[in-house]
């Protein structure tokens, strides 16, 4: 046992050491701000490696092919058991008893309260909805998105939420036929206006609220796919580098994403790797096949053209290791433009935050100050005026925060 585990160490020794020869191949054509990645891979493996080698130490130290007898071989003596037949059976009968019972849990698995009422309400409606057409982009991008639900249950969900907007706006519209806010207090007070002109003012709202509703929740879906796809683009060329790494061992193609998925290091990757994993060993498809039904479910194009093309090489016996080199060199490029391109980006966001916040925010004080003293269009209150300005600072303040955030490179 000892020498079989031995060997074992050696291989995976050689094995280690060949991934590090591939990896100090590939890191002198990466800039010193991208090397990061392979630093922690090389001391993963490094530790790994001392690990088998310490292993293979302690192994070779409990060998010992020369044993001292502790007894003269005349001392030794030999206990003899026998048992019947019904004494081998009690016995079997004692150990069964004592083996533990394996209880296995069933885990319920219960939809969530809001799907439950929006199922319920406009579940055969939102189907024939979708039987129509009318909702088939809708489903592409919940597939790219990686929602939990179904599109009629989606579907369902945007009109139920529509139906509550709704009723929120007719609320509201009640509430400001008779009351104003007000920035004194107390903050609502009556309305004195005629009931007919409040109408005209306040209509639009049960009809805005609903509207706006339906518009965020038809748009989340592709909003949510353009995250996931950002994050995959700027996971993307590292993980082609290891992946060219990993393939220079001549392994299995399959099981280039399986030490992908085990690294832990591209969170956005894994989770589209596990698809092709779950497509071959769930559903039984083979690798190409399961790689043209990941490209077609996957959030980012670039992705997308990387299982495809590992798809074509593996079906004409093509180099994996050299399609990955080329399409990782062509990746990196793409990525220093991206990232030049957000430095501009950045650049252009102060300028234009430096206006708007400091230069925008006076001159309409000024302008509305000036309004009030010459009695010119609408004269606000100075209180007024100071909400006024405070509530656009703090907007423009939130609307850039966000912006700036979406925009981050991760």
């Amino acid at each position: 046992m000892e020498f079989n585990r031995i060997f074992k160490n050696l291989a995976q020794v050689q094995e280690i050491l060949r991934e590090i020869q591939n990896l100090f191949e590939k890191i002198e054509t990466i800039p010193p701000q991208d090397r990061a990645v392979f630093e922690r891979q090389l001391q993963q493996l490094e530790k790994k490696l001392f690990e088998r080698n310490n292993d293979s130490i302690n192994t070779l130290s409990k060998i010992n092919l020369v044993q001292k007898l502790e007894k003269e071989p005349e001392k030794v003596e030999k206990k003899k058991v026998d048992y019947s037949l019904q004494e081998l059976d009690e016995i079997t009968l004692k150990r069964l008893k004592k083996k533990e019972k394996i209880i296995v849990k069933e885990k319920e698995f219960k939809p969530d309260f809001f799907v439950s009422i929006s199922n319920k309400y406009f579940s055969s409606f939102s189907n024939s909805l979708v039987e129509k057409g009318t909702f088939d982009r809708l489903k592409r991008e919940l597939s790219k998105g990686n929602f939990p639900y179904l599109v009629k249950t989606y579907v369902s969900m945007m009109l139920f939420s529509t139906s509550l907007a709704f009723l929120l706006g007719i609320f509201a519209m009640v509430f400001f036929l008779f009351f104003n806010i007000s920035s004194y207090v107390p903050f609502i007070i009556a309305s004195k206006e005629v009931i007919s002109t409040r109408i005209l003012k306040v209509f639009w709202i049960p009809i805005f609220f609903p509207i706006i509703t339906f518009f965020i929740s038809y748009v989340y879906p592709s909003l949510e796919r353009s995250s996931i796809e950002s994050k995959i683009n700027h996971e993307l060329p590292f993980a082609t580098i290891h992946m060219s790494a990993i393939s220079g061992s001549s392994i299995e193609p399959s099981k280039i994403f399986q030490i992908i998925i085990s690294t832990k290091e591209y969170p956005a990757i894994e989770k589209e790797l596990y698809k092709i994993i779950n497509e071959m060993n769930i559903f039984g498809k083979d690798l190409v096949t399961a790689l043209r039904t990941a490209a077609q479910k996957c959030p980012s194009k670039k992705l997308s053209d990387l299982f495809n093309g590992i798809a074509t090489t593996v079906t004409s016996g093509g180099d994996l290791s050299d399609f990955f080199d080329k399409r990782a060199n062509t990746l990196l490029f793409d990525y220093r433009l991206e990232r030049e391109k957000e430095t501009k980006s950045a650049e252009t966001f102060m300028d234009i935050y430096i206006s708007v916040v400091i230069a925008a925010p006076m001159i309409l004080m000024l302008l509305l100050i000036m309004m009030k003293v010459s009695g010119i269009g609408i004269s606000l209150s100075t209180g007024m005026i100071t909400l006024i300005m405070i509530s656009a600072v703090v907007v423009i303040n939130i609307g850039f925060l966000t912006l700036l955030q979406m925009k981050q490179a991760k």
